[in-house]
């Protein structure tokens, strides 16, 4: 129920963007930072949880940050404007961070054997259920009620979870913790807030400037200092850097922190393209995606029996490599085209995403010893949130960049001459509504031909680039993960036997 909620809330918000740029009048920048809020305070949160889960106990701290996650949606939901909306995301990634973190661990204490890789198909399927799901759920909150109710819908979900959680779940922890890591916990926070909002100011205020060059500076210096604290606390370290040691592990992190910047930066665009450019409501985009939806649970599904009789790599490399295929189908859509130009790629993606998260909650766990599956689960939720974080901000500047510029080289972008730029610019953060007013009634059908234009070639620009990052993942997942790395207890023996 946690994990839905959670990654509900990933993917729910996208379809409810218009409607909070009409109340508030965000700019196409407030409604990357209402995405990237979420996404930063799970990043530099996560493996902080997951360290404090094994110290101070799991179930403890899972119920603290579902708790705060409830808390904070109920304030997003309230948010008057869009400045404390983008605070109570940051709250609500924060909080979120324990429950992403801990999840694959508390999975791997109570399951063993084949028990585990089904126990982990339902996670991986809860979790592709509630993304593929979220367009739709998100879409009909917004068109029915209100763009609140999707953030206030947690609220009772959260109370639910909290009664489960305290009813039905064991505690658990390191035999031996060791006390919190305050230095780590705070260099680590801090220079990875730095690299992130590094990444999403960049395009805003240059990348050679002063602001943006001190922040990638501060994030190195912190992060590097960060590692020595590490090295010199040895076994009371929050992140045991022993662990970058095995290739399986590091396999597996570069592989998910791709993931998440393909996927769920072609999945805000897609989003975008069919209610800025297509005209869909929210409700009509989220049924739109249903196709993607349906093929990414029963991947899923299919993921987690295949996880303990398939080797790993060849379930991670497989699924990256239909999502590089699913993002080159993106040249199946033209200027004129309808959303079913798009029904290959969806297709094919889901079945790739789908396909990805139950190999990798195990992976997660399965490299480390049992007394330290919060901090390897954290340390691959954070690669994942990192990827997430830095894929929306980067592509989304380089995909405004295509457009603006796209339209500006166009016929009619040479004939409205100096105000092209900037008309391309409004096209690139919201398409071609509330632009009528503003231009010739005569130019109009060439503005928006031209318009339409440039965000395809824009879009499908960004799903060539991406495809082309997944299939160096898939290459990665073939060749460094390897079960012989699997930390060896009788709980792994099932999928090192599938080798």
């Amino acid at each position: 129920m946690a994990t839905f909620m959670l990654m509900l809330d990933i993917t729910v918000v996208n379809v409810a963007l218009p409607d909070i740029r009409s109340d508030f009048g965000a700019s196409f920048a407030d409604l990357q930072w209402v995405l990237d809020a979420y996404a930063i305070g799970l990043a530099v949160f996560l493996l902080t949880s997951g360290s404090l889960a094994d110290i101070l106990g799991r179930r403890r701290v899972f119920m603290i940050g579902l708790a705060v996650f409830t808390v904070a949606s109920l304030g997003c939901g309230l948010a008057p404007n869009v400045t404390l909306l983008i605070i109570a995301r940051l709250l609500q990634g924060l909080a979120g961070a324990t429950l992403f973190a801990i999840g694959p661990a508390l999975i791997g204490h109570e399951y063993q054997g084949n028990d585990r890789g089904k126990a982990f198909g339902i996670f991986g399927g809860v979790a592709g259920l509630a993304i593929a799901f979220g367009p739709m759920i998100g879409g009909s909150i917004t068109d029915s009620m209100s763009w609140r109710a999707i953030f206030l819908l947690n609220v009772p979900i959260g109370i639910l979870a909290l009664a489960a959680a305290a009813y039905r779940m064991r505690e658990s922890r390191a035999a031996t913790p060791p006390p919190v890591d305050w230095p780590g916990l705070v260099t680590f926070s801090a220079g990875l807030s730095f690299l992130v909002i590094a990444f999403l100011r960049g395009e805003t205020d240059g990348w050679t400037s002063p602001l943006i060059v001190s922040m990638f500076v501060a994030a190195a210096v912190l992060i590097l200092v960060f590692g020595v604290i590490e090295r010199r606390r040895g076994e009371k370290a929050m992140l045991d850097l022993t662990l970058f040691r095995n290739v399986t592990f590091n396999g597996t992190s570069a592989v998910t922190m791709i993931c998440g910047l393909v996927t769920m930066s072609v999945l805000f665009l897609l989003i975008s393209y069919m209610q800025n450019i297509l005209g869909y409501s929210a409700w009509e985009t989220g049924l739109r995606f249903l196709p993607l939806t349906l093929a990414l649970f029963v991947a899923a599904a299919l993921a987690g029996t295949l996880t303990t009789q398939v080797p790993q790599r060849i379930i991670m490399g497989a699924s990256m490599t239909l999502i590089a295929v699913g993002l080159t189908l993106t040249v199946l859509v033209d200027a004129d085209s309808e959303w079913t130009a798009l029904l290959p790629a969806m297709l094919v993606i889901g079945v790739g995403m789908g396909l990805f998260n139950p190999p990798r909650a195990f992976l997660s766990i399965a490299i480390a010893a049992p007394e330290k599956s919060g901090m390897a689960s954290g340390v691959n939720e954070t690669f994942q949130q990192v990827g997430i974080a830095v894929g929306i901000a980067s592509v989304g500047a380089f995909f405004q960049n295509r457009v603006k510029d796209g339209f500006a080289e166009s016929g009619v972008g040479h004939t409205l001459g100096d105000s092209a730029t900037d008309i391309g610019g409004a096209i690139a953060a919201g398409g071609t509504p509330g632009l009528d007013s503003s231009i010739p009634h005569e130019m109009l059908g060439d503005v928006h031909t031209a318009a339409n234009t440039a965000v395809v070639d824009g879009l499908q620009t960004v799903s060539f680039a991406a495809a082309a990052f997944a299939l160096v993942a898939a290459v990665v997942a073939f060749a460094f993960i390897r079960e012989r790395d699997f930390y060896a207890t009788p709980e792994t023996e099932p999928a090192r036997a599938s080798v």
